[in-house]
């Protein structure tokens, strides 16, 4: 029966619940057990039995240690009940904003016959989830309705809402996925309200949620030693009480898992077994998009404002290249799930700016530095300028070096940034290195700062902590011309990690997480030297490209960042490039530049 499994998951579930409430009752009764000696030893004083010195001087060190633990105990407790639990950064989305969406959830709930979740928010991810935000710091207050009768001279009332659970939607699922498709792939999680909404489970939760946020609390920074020592008890104490309860927490969980799938198996079956594919294929656009795409947009002091519209791009675009992906196609004819949305593109704008946020550490909101750029304009805001601002970098270290510029006559401005200068130079034998620049004299007051400054005179890439640079295969022209790259790169991060980077989020869900250690989930590790500087020399030979061969800027949704000659995508360049980067070759790549009539000594515009 298909009850069964369900019926069994939630009893292991309430079973593992009750383990996690007798860890907690256990802690009370350790709290308790030196008051309840001091209570024997004051009644066997009172009816004459315990007498005499001894038993005294016993009253009173049981009668200290009792207030004391019980002191402890209702601050530890005090801790665990205020302390807000981690909540996820999300887009809230409310019902005057996408009835449709709430009352698709609400027929879900009713079929699976299981409380329908109180709000709806998106997360800039593949994943769908419920979340409880029952604590009262997850609940934004609310005034008085417009409708009601304000009483002149009266107080403002306000009271917290309490939303339990919250539905979090991954936002790709909304733009690709169809909406049967859609609501097959959330029945077992809106199933997941039935346990939620047993006592037991309910409060074992909360008391897990309360430690983990204790724990949270008592690794704060920025205490004095005497507060920092009084939480370090605190935290030592929650830790404790964690690993009591974590493999009956994981086991109910897994009973709630096992639960809300068996109940929602008959519900959309087949359906979600399609839908699951969808889910791999969102997860797989979504991430290319990011790292291709978004990316350096990012890097560039730009936001693309509709993601979400992008990766439908991408993934209709891979289902029209990927012969695996050509029946996905015939959906694309369907409903989207982003119709359930009134404003599906200001929805689409706020988890843009949520996922900038999140994966890169950008402002929470825009700004001259921080703005917007939709795709028809990401060419020319974000490709073009990329290009010219890694051209202009790579020059700037060759002046550094000692490069002399490629002077030819027959150019308007002989001494300009030209493709030319860059490949002479790294065609060079390496005999005639540039001069190095001598360290200074004056020793600084920081060893550390002393070396970051010795490094970025000598051309080499400074890395904390005494770390190398990992080696690659490259002449040693191209190692000294990438270690300056790296040099450079690091400091103008640094100096752009001094200005403040915007103000914080005032939006509803503003106070569920901290915004001071963004990003939280970072892109991509640090490039290497020689990714640098393969980078730089494409991004000049785009450059070269569009001035001298009419060549122009363009977005590839599964690659990013390309360009177009006579209106085709250009050959990949990678394996020329680093031909000349690891072996001094630049036959391959002046084939190419002659074949595609881009001359590189030509002055090209950097700015």
């Amino acid at each position: 029966m298909t009850g069964t499994g369900g019926e069994l998951g939630a009893r292991a579930a309430r079973s593992r619940a009750l383990a996690v409430l007798r860890v907690r009752s256990r802690a009370l009764a350790v709290a308790l057990l030196p008051a309840g000696a001091e209570v024997i030893l004051l009644t066997g004083a009172a009816t004459g039995q315990f007498t005499g010195q001894g038993w005294d001087t016993a009253r009173w060190v049981v009668g200290v240690l009792a207030v004391l633990v019980l002191l402890a105990a209702a601050g530890i407790a005090l801790v665990v009940a205020r302390a807000r639990p981690a909540a996820s950064p999300t887009v809230p989305v409310s019902e005057g904003s996408a009835p449709d969406l709430y009352r698709m959830v609400r027929e879900l709930a009713d079929r699976l016959d299981v409380p329908a979740p109180s709000a709806i928010a998106l997360t800039p991810d593949c994943d769908s989830w419920l979340e409880d935000r029952t604590h009262p710091a997850h609940a934004p207050p609310v005034t008085r309705a417009h409708d009601e009768p304000v009483i002149p001279g009266a107080r403002p009332e306000r009271r917290l809402a309490v939303p339990a659970p919250v539905l979090v939607i991954g936002s790709p699922f909304l733009w690709w996925m169809r909406v049967a498709e859609l609501r097959a792939v959330l029945a077992p999680v809106v199933a997941g309200t039935g346990p939620s909404a047993q006592p037991d489970i309910a409060a074992a939760r909360r008391f897990v949620r309360g430690l983990d946020a204790a724990v949270a609390v008592a690794d704060a920074p920025g205490r004095g030693p005497l507060t920092r020592g009084v939480y370090a008890a605190l935290g030592r104490v929650a830790r404790l009480l964690l690993r009591g309860c974590r493999e009956h927490a994981a086991l109910m969980e897994r009973g709630v898992a096992t639960a809300a799938a068996e109940r929602a198996h008959a519900v959309d079956y087949g359906p979600r077994i399609a839908a699951q594919e969808q889910v791999g294929l969102a997860y797989a656009g979504w991430d290319r998009l990011l790292t291709k795409v978004a990316l350096p947009a990012w890097r560039m002091g730009r936001w693309p404002s509709r993601l979400d519209v992008g990766v439908a791009a991408a993934l209709t675009e891979l289902s029209r290249r990927d012969r695996l992906a050509d029946g996905f196609a015939a959906r694309l004819g369907e409903r989207p799930a982003c119709d359930l949305l009134e404003e599906p593109g200001a929805v689409d704008e706020a988890v843009s700016l949520l996922t900038a946020r999140l994966f890169h550490g950008g402002p929470a909101e825009s700004g001259p530095s921080w703005a917007p750029v939709d795709w028809q304009a990401y060419p020319e805001e974000v490709v073009d300028r990329t290009w010219r601002a890694e051209a202009a970098r790579l020059h700037r270290v060759l002046d550094s070096l000692g490069v002399s510029p490629s002077l030819d006559p027959a150019t308007p401005d002989p001494g300009g940034p030209t493709l030319a200068r860059v490949l002479d130079h790294l065609t060079e034998p390496a005999a005639d290195t540039a001069p190095t620049v001598p360290a200074p004299t004056a020793p600084l007051d920081n060893e550390d700062d002393d070396r970051e400054d010795r490094e970025e005179r000598e051309g080499k890439a400074y890395t904390p902590g005494g770390a190398e640079a990992d080696p690659d295969p490259a002449t040693e022209r191209s190692a000294l011309l990438a270690a300056g790259l790296s040099a450079a790169l690091a400091r103008e991060e640094r100096e752009e990690s001094a200005v403040p980077r915007g103000v914080r989020a005032q939006g509803p869900d503003s106070a569920l997480w901290e915004d001071g250690d963004l990003p939280l989930f970072p892109l991509q590790p640090p490039r290497t030297g020689r990714e640098l500087l393969a980078a730089h020399i494409t991004a000049m030979i785009c450059c070269a490209a569009v001035d001298t061969a009419g060549a122009a800027p363009g977005l590839d949704w599964l690659d990013g960042p390309t360009l177009l000659l006579d209106g085709e995508r250009a050959a990949d360049l990678t394996p020329k490039v680093l031909s000349l980067i690891e072996e001094g070759d630049p036959a391959p790549l002046r084939a190419w530049l002659a074949e595609s009539g881009i001359r590189p000594e030509k002055p090209v515009r950097l700015v």
